[in-house]
C-alpha cells in the first residue's frame, strides 16, 4: 500500500534530509509490487510550498527516487504511490498542491463519475490529472472555501460526504500548510500513526532517525536532537514507546505552536466499504498490505 509520511517543527522551521525510496533496497527481488512515484512537499524561506515528485516508469526514475533531498521547513509531507487509479505520469504523483495546502493520500475512492458531478464543472477544471486523490483533494478544498478557510471543517465535511455517498476502501490523508499540519484515518482499512516527539526523542539528545520497515522512506534531522516535532506515519518508524494509531474517522490537527489535538470527525462506517476483492487487481495490489510494514 501506499506510504504516508508528515511531519511538524511547530514555529521552528528544521532541516531534514529525505530518502524515499533505500537505494540499497532489493524491493524487485521480493514479493512486493514496485513503487509506482514518489514525492516530499514542504514549503520555502518565503513560506511558498514547494514539490519534488517523480512517477518510476524506468531505472532512472528510480535513481532520482533514491537520491536525498535536503530541505528546510516547518512542515513537511511525503508519500510511496502505488497506484490505484491513473497511470504512472508526474499529475498523478502525490502530493498535489491546491491553494497554497499539500496533500497526499493512501486509499481507493469507487464511483469517479459521481464524485465529478458533485465537484462540478468549476471546480473539476482545477483538477490536472486521473486519480481518485487529487479528486477528493478538490472536494476537500471546496468545503475549507464554504466553511470560511476552516481546514478541518473542509476535511471533515469533505470525508463524510465521500463516507455517505461513495465506495471507500481508505481516505487516509496527510495535508499540509506552511504551519499546520492535518491527518485522517478513515475507516479502519490501514493504519496511520502518530508520534508527540519530545526534543531529543526518548533519551532527551537524539537527533531524528525514522525509517519505514521497508526502508522506502527514511528521514533524518539533527536539529530535532533540541528540538521537539509531531510525526505522521503509516506504521511506528523507530523504537520510540510514544508512538500511537489514529482512530478510524480521528483527525489529528498539529497547530503553528506544535499543539496537536485529536477529534473524531466520521463516526460511521463507509455506507459502501469496499474490500480487495471489490478492486480490480491492479488497485488490489496497490492497497494489499505487506507483512513487513
Amino acid at each position: 500500500m501506499c506510504r504516508l509520511f508528515g511531519m511538524s517543527g511547530g514555529p521552528q522551521r528544521v532541516a531534514a534530509t529525505f530518502w524515499l525510496l533505500d537505494a540499497e533496497d532489493s524491493l524487485s527481488k521480493q514479493s512486493y509490487r514496485e513503487p509506482d512515484g514518489t514525492g516530499l512537499g514542504w514549503y520555502d524561506e518565503h513560506d511558498a510550498p514547494q514539490i519534488a515528485k517523480q512517477p518510476i516508469a524506468a531505472h532512472a526514475d528510480r535513481a532520482f527516487a533514491a537520491e536525498a533531498k535536503e530541505v528546510r521547513s516547518r512542515t513537511f509531507v511525503a508519500h510511496i504511490r502505488y497506484a490505484s487509479t491513473g497511470g504512472l505520469v508526474m499529475k498523478n504523483t502525490h502530493p498535489f498542491e491546491q491553494q497554497d495546502r499539500l496533500f497526499a493520500h493512501n486509499g481507493v475512492i469507487g464511483d469517479l463519475p459521481a464524485l465529478e458531478a458533485e465537484l462540478g464543472s468549476d471546480v473539476m477544471h482545477t483538477v490536472q490529472g486521473d486519480t481518485d486523490s487529487e479528486r477528493f483533494f478538490a472536494l476537500i478544498t471546496r468545503e475549507i472555501d464554504r466553511a470560511d478557510g476552516d481546514v478541518g471543517d473542509g476535511i471533515s465535511t469533505a470525508a463524510r460526504w465521500v463516507a455517505e455517498n461513495l465506495p471507500v476502501f481508505a481516505l487516509n490523508v496527510v495535508l499540509i500548510t506552511a504551519t499546520d499540519l492535518w491527518a485522517l484515518r478513515y475507516p479502519d482499512t490501514h493504519e496511520l500513526h502518530v508520534l508527540e516527539r519530545a526534543a531529543g526523542g526518548p533519551s532527551a539528545q537524539r537527533h531524528l532517525e525514522h525509517a519505514s520497515a521497508r526502508g522506502t522512506v527514511r528521514v533524518r534531522s539533527a536539529e530535532l536532537a533540541h528540538l521537539p516535532a509531531v510525526v505522521v506515519a503509516s506504521e511506528p518508524m523507530d523504537e520510540d514507546a510514544g508512538w500511537r494509531a489514529l482512530q478510524p474517522g480521528e483527525l489529528l490537527h498539529v497547530a503553528h505552536d506544535l499543539k496537536a489535538t485529536t477529534t473524531t470527525v466520521v463516526h460511521e462506517p463507509p455506507k459502501h466499504l469496499l474490500t480487495l476483492a471489490d478492486l480490480d487487481p491492479h488497485a488490489a495490489a496497490s492497497q494489499a498490505p505487506t507483512t513487513q510494514s
